[in-house]
């Protein structure tokens, strides 16, 4: 049986470590062969914006871009729709791959037999 496993990140760039591990635990996950949904609220939304992930720098961690780009090839990756609104995003502004989704989907996801969620 395969594991789901649902992160969210509340936690842009001013939270480099938290937000660091929430991608490095999803990236894992996905090489392990779990089914990875990473969804992004807050500032968080601006990872999914292209360019943002290469600018960010944290001492002794992957590179940002490629945990998102691991993510993207074997995960869901997905902006909070108010969050998005509230920043002027469309999915147009976003990574190829990524979706804009609400609470329902969340809720739908994070209540499915045999999932697994965190929130960093």
């Amino acid at each position: 049986m395969s594991r789901t496993l649902v992160i969210k990140l509340t936690a842009g760039a001013e939270e480099a470590e938290r937000a660091n591990q929430a991608f490095t635990v999803a990236a894992t996950a996905v090489t392990a062969g779990a089914t990875v949904s990473l969804w992004l609220t807050g500032d968080a939304v601006w990872f999914a914006v292209p360019g943002r992930a290469e600018s960010f720098e944290l001492p002794h961690a992957a590179p940002l871009a490629d945990l998102v780009g691991a993510v993207l090839a074997g995960g869901q990756l997905t902006v909070c729709t108010q969050c998005a609104k509230r920043r002027g995003l469309a999915e147009d502004d976003l990574l190829p791959g990524t979706r804009i989704a609400g609470a329902p989907a969340f809720t739908e996801e994070i209540l499915t037999d045999g999932t697994q969620a965190i929130v960093y």
